[in-house]
């Protein structure tokens, strides 16, 4: 019996380590994408332009889903805290990840088809508790990112309040070196239908969350669900929740009706953390010009994201539903919404930022309207929204 064991021990090391050191990175290496399909250069006046932003800004990056150490530099994925510097990023929304339907159908998909998050924290090496809950999932991720302020030597900085935020924008005023992130949540699933799990999350750090992503939950429906529900009893309660300890609320794969639900019920502004617009890309993924007028009127900003679904490929695609936000809108509702890391290809990674100012740029955007789309629109409503 001893030697039986001994033999399941070594065996199941084997696996642990096969799957931590080997096929983890194989699969954020496939899934994680650059592809450059479309000639770029940049002009001296775009890189001095860039040069000259003060606060560049991000609302969606997945980075915490892999096993990655984030003060690495690597030479594949999206985004790690040395291209940040590289690109002089003042903050990153880091979104957590609990739970994905295999497919990620845009149009339908069911909760209980085969989750991929279970298996990526099987192949990560990541205790059997994160294998069931997808509570502890969320938590696991927040201190992730929490241990990167003493990891990253004070060069790190995690953002929870406005005062959080002005001492990054005063500490980056001396060292361009700092950075900062702060955390979201993709789906209110991994609250496990317990709203006393919203408090804790917020206590962990969390300032954002969408009360869906890919497939219906406990609070209502998702725009890639089954149901196209509205919001439920437990959902409303989440809202109101949400509103009163100063939860940014994520519209980003909510249903069209619980969106407008949300809108009817909350006291306080919203954003989409990363979208396309069907008046560039008519796509289950992208909101409608009902929705933006509507986010819009509550103050609220369009992260227009760079991966394929939201927009047809390249950098000028980006821009042209940047383009078409602002002639809806106005400029101060557009920002930068990538998912970088999202299992999504992208046409840049972190450090390609430069060239999303050249096309702006080559589009007719003016200095001040491309100051605002790179982060000081993020900078303002994080202003008026954090606690």
């Amino acid at each position: 019996m001893k030697k039986f064991l001994r033999y399941t021990l070594a065996i199941v090391l084997f696996l642990f380590f096969l799957a931590t050191f080997i096929v983890s990175p194989i699969l954020d290496k496939q899934m994680n994408l650059v592809e450059y399909n479309d000639p770029r250069q940049l002009g001296t006046e775009a890189k001095e332009l860039y040069n000259s932003l003060e606060f560049i800004a991000d609302l969606h990056c997945d980075a915490l889903l892999w096993d990655r150490d984030l003060t690495k530099k690597l030479d594949y994925a999206h985004l790690d805290f040395p291209r940040m510097q590289q690109a002089n990023m003042s903050l990153q929304a880091f979104t957590i990840v609990t739970k994905s339907p295999k497919g990620q159908n845009f149009k339908q998909n069911s909760a209980d088809a085969f989750d991929k998050i279970t298996m990526l924290n099987f192949v990560q090496g990541r205790l059997p508790d994160k294998w069931f809950s997808l509570y502890k999932r969320a938590v696991y991720q927040a201190r992730a990112l929490q241990d990167y302020q003493e990891k990253y030597a004070g060069k790190f900085l995690l953002v929870k309040s406005r005062q959080d935020l002005k001492d990054l924008i005063e500490l980056k005023k001396t060292d361009p070196e700092v950075i900062g992130g702060f955390l979201g949540i993709e789906g209110a699933h991994c609250l496990e239908g317990n709203l006393d799990n919203l408090q804790n999350l917020y206590y962990e750090g969390v300032r954002m969350m969408a009360p869906t992503h890919f497939f219906d939950n406990e609070l209502g429906g998702s725009a890639h669900g089954i149901s196209g529900a509205g919001l439920t009893d437990f959902g409303r309660e989440v809202i109101h929740e949400m509103n009163r300890l100063g939860v940014i609320i994520d519209l980003a794969h909510v249903s069209p009706k619980m969106i407008d639900e949300i809108l009817d019920l909350t006291t306080r502004p919203v954003l989409v953390s990363h979208t396309g617009v069907k008046g560039t890309k008519d796509s289950p993924r992208n909101i409608s010009d009902h929705h933006i007028n509507r986010i819009a009127a509550s103050g609220g900003l369009i992260g227009i994201g760079f991966f394929r679904g939201a927009i047809k490929g390249e950098i000028k695609h980006i821009v042209e539903a940047m383009k078409y936000v602002r002639d809806l809108v106005g400029i101060e509702h557009v920002a930068l919404g990538s998912d970088f890391d999202g299992a999504a290809t992208t046409p840049i990674d972190v450090t390609g930022l430069p060239f999303i100012v050249q096309e702006l740029m080559n589009q007719g955007f003016s200095e001040s309207e491309i100051r605002a789309i790179m982060g000081e629109n993020v900078r303002r409503f994080l202003m008026g929204q954090l606690p």
